[in-house]
């Protein structure tokens, strides 16, 4: 309904406030705030509420509500799995201020001014200095926003995965994200958006209107060519004499044109709509024809990322499942995962803009099967292969970086540029180590149980083998008190018998995409920039995989 999905994007946006500011709001702080970023009150209303407050405790996985030394209620976030790294980097950092103005400070924070406040004189005080962001801070901002827009939402997130540390609007003396943005309203605006607000530069908005009222000339609105035959100022000559009568009466005239002087007319005429055509021939045979830009990638696959070591752990993020015997998965690797999403931000900035998106339209020739190109889905952008052509409209590709196969429109393919290819294939080819389906095929509840296993959080993977391509590992999920391993609890289930040996994926043998376009890692000579980074990673875990191995030898099984 639009009230559970205006309350999802609500509680979104209200974590995000609350995370921010390190030592809670206060409900008249949330509620001013709101009104800054989203340009209107709270949608209490809307949700059936009465107060801030009644809004608030119907969110006790986004809000804690508590009290300070003067009895005051304070808001304070409850961070999610995607936002717990944030708030453990808020809560350490600490706030800079200048030792002469502690004091200053510490009343400001206390006096801050809420739309009910009866102290003008705070306000005054408050409003007189205004605090400004260094040069650099700001050039930050402009540059996270260069690439595309982004939530609200999704700024503190975004801010550390570029920067590698959180955004402290309090140590610049800003009392909140409101005044930060207002202080850079020159440059950043914010717009409302289903998916909540949206922060927008304003010099990408510019760009936009200005691509916009461009004008695209066709060939259909180009001039005629005019024809450079002399006959045919000869014939308009001819025609323009034969029109004016020689005497009153119009009869006499006509009787004085003869058959000869009207085929001559015709011929002349003739001749020139022939000439105009073979002109015409000749201006769209030297007309340019659109050609493919050096840099665009015809007959290159992407590789591999390079095999794991047996019996090593490493952290996985499970991306696609079709069954426990089919999965893909991402490594938690920081190199490699930055770079993915470096990739796909960089990709949407490019293809975004129409003159350049247009300079890698696909011509029909170049639509196979095999090809590697790229496509945009929800306004971001995929490398991906063609795995069939469907129809003159559609085609299914498959996702190299996440696993799953797709269909999409041919108007939404273009090019891949060549650089963007360099990046491994992301999406690793997964089967669960020594386990087979009871039935002979997984079962729907089995499926449904791994998916829920699964579901949106960092395992361990510890490798057992790779075989014709797919990696077999046992999964963890190390965030409970006691690891859970995921083949014994599909075997208590009774979904799964442990067998003690990798069991060939049948779902995998039917078909393979990445086996099928992806090439093993090593012959395309562009691996290199994630091995240094796996290395590192499974170095650093090398401690607890005898642990790992004695379990799985042992009584788990």
């Amino acid at each position: 309904s639009k009230r559970a999905q205006l309350m999802e994007v609500l509680k979104k946006e209200v974590r995000a406030m609350l995370i921010a500011a390190k030592a809670g709001l206060t409900p008249e702080q949330l509620e001013e705030q709101y009104v800054a970023m989203v340009c209107k009150p709270l949608p209490l209303r809307d949700l059936g509420f009465q107060s801030t407050l009644e809004l608030v405790a119907q969110m006790p996985e986004v809000v804690r509500i508590c009290s300070s030394k003067t009895g005051a209620l304070i808001l304070k976030a409850i961070a999610d799995d995607s936002t717990k790294g944030i708030a453990k980097l808020v809560a350490n950092q600490k706030v800079k201020t200048r030792k002469a103005s502690k004091k200053t400070a510490t009343k400001a924070n206390a006096a801050f001014p809420t739309k009910n406040s009866k102290n003008p004189q705070s306000f005054q005080t408050l409003s007189a200095r205004t605090p400004v962001l260094p040069a650099e801070v700001k050039a930050e901002l402009q540059d996270l926003l260069s690439s595309s827009p982004l939530l609200l939402g999704d700024f503190d997130r975004a801010f550390l995965r570029r920067f590698g540390r959180a955004f402290q609007y309090r140590q610049y003396g800003f009392l909140s994200m409101f005044e930060v943005l207002r202080s850079m309203s020159d440059s950043i605006a914010v717009e409302q958006t289903k998916a909540g607000s949206l922060l927008v530069l304003r010099k990408y908005l510019v760009n936009n209107i200005e691509q916009e009222e461009v004008p695209q000339a066709s060939a259909a609105e180009m001039p005629p060519v005019e024809p450079t035959c002399e006959t045919e100022s000869s014939f308009q000559a001819a025609l323009l004499r034969d029109s004016e009568p020689q005497a009153a009466d119009l009869g006499d005239h006509l009787k004085q044109v003869s058959m000869e002087r009207i085929l001559r007319v015709l011929l002349a005429l003739v001749f020139c709509v022939l000439m105009s055509l073979e002109a015409w021939n000749c201006f769209e045979q030297l007309s340019p024809t659109p050609e493919i830009p050096p840099d665009a990638v015809q007959d290159k696959s992407l590789c591999s990322l390079p095999p794991l070591k047996r019996r090593c752990l490493v952290g996985v993020i499970v991306e696609f499942v079709v069954s426990p015997s089919q999965f893909y998965i991402h490594i938690c690797s920081t190199e490699a995962s930055y770079k993915l999403q470096d990739l796909m931000f960089e990709m949407r900035h490019v293809y975004s803009h129409k003159v350049a998106s247009d300079k890698y339209i696909m011509p029909e020739w170049a639509v196979r099967p095999g090809q590697l190109c790229c496509v945009m889905v929800s306004k971001w952008w995929y490398r991906v292969i063609i795995h069939r052509v469907i129809n003159d409209q559609e085609v299914e590709v498959f996702c190299a970086d996440y696993g799953h196969l797709q269909i999409v429109q041919k108007s939404w393919l273009r090019f891949l540029k060549w650089h963007y290819s360099k990046l491994p294939a992301q999406a690793i080819p997964c089967s669960l180590a020594w386990v087979k389906p009871v039935e002979g095929t997984w079962s729907s509840a089995a499926i449904l149980l791994f998916k829920h296993l699964c579901h949106v959080k960092e395992l361990v993977g510890i490798v057992d083998e790779y075989v014709n391509g797919v990696l077999y590992l046992f999964l963890c999920d190390t965030s409970t008190k006691e690891d859970v391993y995921f083949h014994s609890v599909l075997s208590d289930m009774g979904y799964a018998d442990v067998c003690g040996e990798n069991i060939p994926s049948q779902e995998f043998e039917e078909l393979n995409p990445s086996a099928l376009y992806v090439q093993p890692s090593g012959t395309e000579g562009n691996a290199e920039v994630v091995e240094a980074d796996l290395r590192l990673q499974q170095e650093s875990r090398d401690a607890d995989s005898e642990t790992a191995t004695s379990k799985l030898d042992g009584a788990e099984l």
